[in-house]
């Protein structure tokens, strides 16, 4: 069950940057719901049921909700701030999953000085993107902050696992979360600035590593 769950996620995955290359709206409009609701599965039928993060589960639904809400395009933008709400409150149920998935108590943990040094490229990539969209955003400006403020708070919890959990699960987790930030930035550079070359399909790309990474990080948690 575990492998057939894995090889679906894989599958679907693989169908939507495919719907995305070749154009086919019929298959992304399958296989992009399709990609969280598998990797669900394939998280519930990794991990026995008294170890399962709820509040993971939570992140990976919010995700999928997002998902959801971003295939529909109305002139309003209204689906879209629905989607970005939905991918906030995921990143806030990531944010207690990875405070779940770590020692309380660590002497390797990051200590003083040391956070900040590592913490200061996140937030100055999180910031400097914003203040360069910030006069084409519109209404959306204030939205736009608050989920970016988000998203830099979820990444820095990511990188202050460090110390606290296995070597392999912290790098997973980590590389996750930078991914959904790169993702997440190219999404808004793409929407808001100008298009990219191929952009859906690299927005793609990094978003579904990033869920995988994530999600086997955490997995990998002892």
């Amino acid at each position: 069950m575990k492998k057939i769950a894995w090889f679906s996620f894989l599958l679907v995955s693989v169908g939507e940057i495919i719907s995305l290359v070749t154009g086919i709206e019929v298959m992304q409009t399958i296989c992009k719901p399709l990609i969280i609701i598998t990797l669900i599965l394939s998280y519930l039928a990794t991990v026995s049921s008294e170890d399962r993060s709820r509040t993971l589960i939570f992140a990976l639904f919010f995700s999928g909700a997002g998902d959801i809400l971003l295939m529909f395009h109305d002139p309003g933008g209204s689906f879209f701030m629905m989607g970005l709400i939905a991918f906030l409150i995921s990143h806030v149920f990531y944010i207690f999953t990875y405070r779940q998935h770590q020692h309380s108590e660590s002497e390797n943990g990051l200590q003083g000085i040391q956070k900040v040094r590592l913490a200061f490229p996140i937030i100055l990539s999180g910031t400097g993107l914003v203040f360069v969209l910030y006069p084409v955003l519109g209404d959306l400006k204030i939205p736009v902050m608050v989920y970016a403020l988000v998203l830099v708070v979820m990444t820095l919890n990511a990188l202050l696992r460090l110390g606290k959990t296995t070597s392999l699960s912290f790098w997973m987790v980590f590389t996750g979360a930078l991914l959904f930030m790169v993702s997440d930035s190219l999404l808004a550079i793409n929407k808001f600035l100008e298009p990219i070359v191929y952009g859906n399909v690299w927005i793609m790309i990094t978003y579904i590593s990033a869920q995988y990474f994530i999600v086997k990080g955490l997995i990998a948690h002892k």
